[in-house]
């Protein structure tokens, strides 16, 4: 029998890779570029697997396409309600991440209090011998309230997790979580002004961008500290950078950036911030459970079965 073929445009996991040739025809490109592939090739792309942005123009112009299976949570680089009024089905790869995002982020948090990078660059350099101990952290965890933007699945275990911590929690969604014992705040405004610790892991919506402004981070205080786990879009950097500056806020943790790789120079050069490369979920053994469960997509699709993770915008396409 012959196998669907899958493409997969541009740089992937590598794991992805080997698991789309055991199961399928592997069709490779640069990226999502129509003038990559002639008429023939559009016509056998049953399904792609990919972790960058496919444009409309690109989904709709591969007219056998059935399925897109996306390398990671956030799926905002594929329009997916668009996807499937053209029958395309979506999916991502949700839960088997959410563990390592969460440990990430009780990291970064405790790096961007306690300045442990830096105490470790201390050592390192020979200051502890030379110019004696590090200083004492003006910032720590005792007695904070943390306000959790986003109680998704991966918002969840972050909060399991500061539980152990004595910390008092919050939360904002767009709607109350039945069963959950945090505060909830029905706005972010309402939530920072009742917190001095605010960690973002929602996605990048149109609703979302920029939604951590200068009023919001004039509001979290002095004593106020921001980590961003989710996107870097939900930012206001300049507001941010300034706040930083000025010390509006007291400091901030942050993994991802409006732009990667490449973020702005302002950021680097700021002692109150601690920054780390979009390396929430980068564990070999978290990435490997990523791409099979990527993959495992593709073949249950392609087996008659649902997927396993489809997308709400396109979870009424049906199997073919």
């Amino acid at each position: 029998m012959t196998k669907p073929v899958v493409l997969i445009p541009g740089a992937i996991y590598e794991h992805v890779v080997k698991r789309v040739e055991m199961d399928f025809e592997l069709m490779r490109i640069d990226g999502a570029d129509l003038n990559l592939l002639d008429d023939a090739q559009k016509a056998k792309i049953k399904g792609i697997a990919s972790a960058i942005h496919l444009p409309n123009e690109f989904i709709q112009g591969l007219p056998s396409l059935e399925i897109i299976a996306h390398f990671g949570v956030g799926y905002d680089v594929i329009d997916a309600k668009f996807a499937g009024e053209q029958n395309v089905m979506v999916c991502n790869t949700p839960d088997v991440l959410s563990e390592e995002v969460a440990d990430t982020t009780i990291g970064l948090l405790l790096n961007t209090l306690r300045e442990l990078p830096k105490a470790e660059a201390y050592l390192r350099q020979g200051d502890w011998v030379e110019k004696g101990n590090y200083r004492l952290t003006p910032l720590t965890l005792r007695k904070r309230v943390v306000g959790i933007y986003g109680l998704g699945r991966i918002g969840l275990e972050i909060a399991k997790r500061l539980e152990g911590f004595g910390v008092d929690i919050h939360y904002h969604t767009r709607s109350e979580k039945p069963g959950v014992s945090y505060k909830y705040h029905p706005t972010l405004l309402e939530m920072v002004t009742a917190v001095d610790t605010l960690i973002s892991i929602v996605p990048g919506t149109a609703a979302t961008t920029k939604s951590v402004n200068a009023d919001i981070l004039k509001a979290l205080g002095a004593n106020g500290v921001f980590i961003n786990v989710g996107r870097g879009s939900v930012a206001d950097e300049d507001a941010l950078i300034s706040a930083l500056e000025n010390n509006t806020i007291a400091a901030a943790g942050l993994d991802v950036f409006e732009n990667e790789p490449d973020p702005r120079k302002d950021f680097l050069s700021l002692d109150n911030a601690s920054l780390l490369p979009h390396v929430a979920s980068a564990s070999v053994h978290t990435r490997n459970a990523m791409g099979d469960l990527q993959v495992d997509n593709l073949v249950n699709w392609f087996e008659g079965k649902s997927p396993i993770s489809p997308v709400p915008e396109t979870a009424h396409i049906k199997v073919k």
